[in-house]
């Protein structure tokens, strides 16, 4: 039908915008170690600058998060998408270390801008229905965006340390053109101005997390800090600890980084919507926990190629799952404050991105195994969080319970 059609077309659109932005993030992992040899600079400043990306976009999710609702998505996002193509133009050529911390806080910020106003557009556009469904399509491009950027990066690297930034730069300027000239606008003038007219003052960062607290949907937003703090956990020392312990070669930390993330992509633009017709947000959430946290112990035991492999397919699929499932929940729960929490939601997520790898960092340093132990100890804590909120919530409303 041409309704689905028009609905499709800007699904595509902001499918295309999440792999950008993804793309640009993931490709700095491996030519950053190689810019901060030009800097002569130490591993510490590399994790500062990772730390500076994922500070700026906490910081302003939950700003970003209003905003939308008050001036409309498509502004938000084709600002998010100019700003982050104008700090990968700025790595690109800088020549001071302060340029490269720019560059990462302006980043931080442009990621702050596009997200939370994609989340909340595709709940503009889909019904609650079908919103697992275009909730499951945005996560696959963004994890197929974030999988597909290193490799990106290695590749284009060949060609100068700087290049992969001028095509970042260059390929996030197209697609601000693109979602300025064919995005539509979901929220209309009425909505916007009835934002804007609201007694309700925009809040301090501090204040909206207060505010998260008394949430009904909080629990979720935890299950996002605690699910994002396993997968970059997960994913912050994988290479060190494969190299180290079994001596792998980056050929074979590529194929099962990249085949474990094209299942998850997989998994969320096919497998996710039925699933969750079938089972319910609230069962799949639970279940994933648990197998997301078995992986995490199944890697500290003696392994080989194939066995990580397939740990490695188990987490990648577990987690696939949980984070549509987790986003499709909220936005029920959201109500007309789909803006307000599609920010919290990326705050959230924001702070286990920060905290997640530094904590995984500074256990690989005491003990190789620990920051596996420590994350499935946080994945199997999740789990019984989401029963216990589970519970509470079918006990108030038996009749709507999802499970």
């Amino acid at each position: 039908m041409s309704t689905t059609k028009q609905k499709n077309k800007p699904l595509f659109i902001l499918m295309l915008n999440m792999f950008i932005g993804m793309v640009g993030i993931g490709l700095i992992i491996p030519v950053l170690p190689a810019f901060l040899t030009e800097f002569g600079a130490s591993g510490q400043a590399m994790g500062y600058l990772v730390a500076a990306f994922g500070l700026t976009q906490f910081a302003f999710s939950p700003i970003v998060g209003e905003l939308s609702d008050k001036y409309g998505r498509k502004m938000m996002i084709v600002l998010g998408l100019f700003t982050f193509g104008v700090s990968q133009w700025i790595f690109g050529v800088a020549t001071e270390m302060w340029m490269l911390y720019a560059s990462r806080l302006l980043g931080g910020a442009g990621a702050a801008c596009m997200i939370p106003p994609m989340l909340a557009y595709v709940a503009d556009i889909t019904t609650e229905e079908k919103r697992a469904k275009g909730l499951g399509l945005l996560g696959a491009a963004m994890s197929l965006g974030f999988v597909i950027g290193p490799g990106i990066g290695g590749f284009l690297a060949e060609y100068g340390v700087r290049f992969p930034f001028y095509i970042a730069a260059a390929v996030a300027g197209i697609s601000t053109v693109i979602s300025l000239l064919f995005l539509p606008e979901t929220l209309t003038k009425e909505l916007q101005m009835k934002a804007r007219a609201s007694e309700k003052k925009r809040e301090s960062m501090i204040t909206q997390f207060i505010l998260s607290f008394k949430a009904p949907y909080l629990m979720l937003l935890i299950l996002i800090f605690t699910l994002t703090f396993g997968l970059a956990n997960f994913e912050a020392i994988f290479g060190l600890f494969v190299d180290q312990k079994y001596g792998f070669t980056p050929k074979d930390i590529s194929i099962i980084i990249t085949v474990g993330a094209l299942l998850g992509t997989l998994i969320q633009a096919v497998v996710i919507d039925r699933l969750v017709q079938r089972f319910g947000e609230e069962k799949i959430v639970n279940i994933s926990f648990v197998l997301s946290a078995v992986s995490l112990l199944l890697m500290v035991l003696p392994g080989n190629f194939w066995s990580i492999l397939a740990i490695t397919l188990l987490f990648f699929a577990a987690t696939s799952l949980l984070r549509p499932a987790i986003n499709t929940l909220l936005s029920k729960m959201a109500g007309d404050e789909q803006g307000f929490v599609a920010g919290m939601n990326n705050a959230y997520m924001s702070l286990g991105n920060i905290i997640g790898p530094s904590i995984a960092g500074i256990l690989y340093d005491v003990n190789i195994h620990l920051p596996y132990m420590f994350g499935a100890v946080i994945l199997f804590g999740s789990v019984i969080l989401s029963v216990g909120w589970s519970k509470r919530r079918a006990r108030k409303q038996p009749s709507t319970a999802a499970i």
